[in-house]
């Protein structure tokens, strides 16, 4: 069974920075696909950033240039460095992954991945 963990959310005010990570627990060859999406109140869940095993990384648009998606293979740990975040960033923040290959240049529907987190908040206050 694989568990991812996130941590890293809280409130910040518009234009600061948040790092946000997530731990995955479980067997080695589970996630070759990983990312992170968010879910704003009232709205559907959104991709923001995949990386593959193979180092293609997509962004959403909305993030393009502020948000940096890592991978530290030897902690098995995600990242997602947000710089500049704005309002319409608030969200609650999921990481995901998946044993196949997500496409490169598009994000993947959210539910398409086998297995995600429980989330972490991210507010952003103008």
């Amino acid at each position: 069974q694989v568990q991812l963990v996130e941590s890293g959310g809280g409130s910040v005010q518009a234009g600061g920075s948040l790092r946000l990570s997530c731990a995955v627990f479980g067997y080695t060859y589970c996630c070759y696909c990983m990312g992170w999406f968010r879910q704003a109140p009232g709205k559907g869940r959104e991709g923001v950033a995949t990386a593959n095993g193979d180092g293609t990384i997509t962004y959403a648009d909305s993030v393009k240039g502020r948000f940096t998606i890592s991978q530290d293979n030897a902690k098995n740990t995600l990242y997602l460095q947000m710089n500049s975040l704005k309002p319409e960033d608030t969200a609650m923040y999921y990481c995901a992954t998946d044993p196949r290959r997500c496409d490169s240049g598009s994000l993947p529907d959210p539910n398409w991945y086998k297995y995600s987190g429980q989330g972490t908040q991210v507010t952003v206050s103008s």
